[in-house]
């Protein structure tokens, strides 16, 4: 088996402790907890168990806290969702949803079945429409109409083996009992 090339000094290893103490990043102590136990011989199987994290993560780790220092292992992801409206759009939004039907507001590129309700995909036409923006994620789209005000609903069923004569006589006696 190879020897470990890479070790820490004392003063490193004191050093990616206080930058882990002072973190308040998850995802950033966890990428300096695994460096420093790297750095000190621990088996990469049990810095795995530890940390969660891959092997290839762990050596990418190494390697920039090599190269750069402590800087170098810093979580640069964004993470998030990217919000594409501002709020001064999103209370536009949510304005014309409850003001207009998908067929007022998008004329034949109304998906639903009579443009009289909001779907997903007229929400997704309205959106490129009026803003110019295209969001990918079904997620994303149901938050949207839950900031807008919106709940999700599933679509009503209708039997085909339902007659309309007999639910009519059915209301009728509902009505007059």
């Amino acid at each position: 088996m190879a020897k470990r090339k890479f070790e820490l000094t004392v003063e490193q290893a004191k050093e990616l402790l206080s930058a882990y103490h002072l973190c308040k990043e998850g995802q950033t102590k966890i990428r300096y907890q695994a460096v420093r136990l790297y750095g000190q011989g621990y088996a990469v199987k049990e810095i795995q168990h530890i940390t969660n994290c891959s092997r290839t993560s762990l050596m990418e780790w190494v390697r920039a806290y090599r190269q750069v220092g402590v800087a170098g292992v810093v979580d640069k992801r964004a993470g998030g969702n990217h919000t594409k409206l501002s709020r001064l759009q999103i209370e536009d939004l949510s304005e014309r949803l409850h003001n207009y039907t998908p067929r007022q507001l998008l004329g034949k590129k109304a998906t639903s079945a009579g443009g009289q309700y909001w779907t997903v995909a007229d929400l997704r036409q309205a959106l490129l429409d009026l803003y110019g923006v295209e969001y990918r994620s079904l997620t994303s789209l149901l938050h949207l109409f839950h900031q807008c005000g919106f709940s999700y609903h599933h679509a009503e069923r209708v039997y085909k083996s339902r007659r309309d004569s007999q639910v009519m006589e059915f209301q009728e006696q509902l009505e007059k009992n």
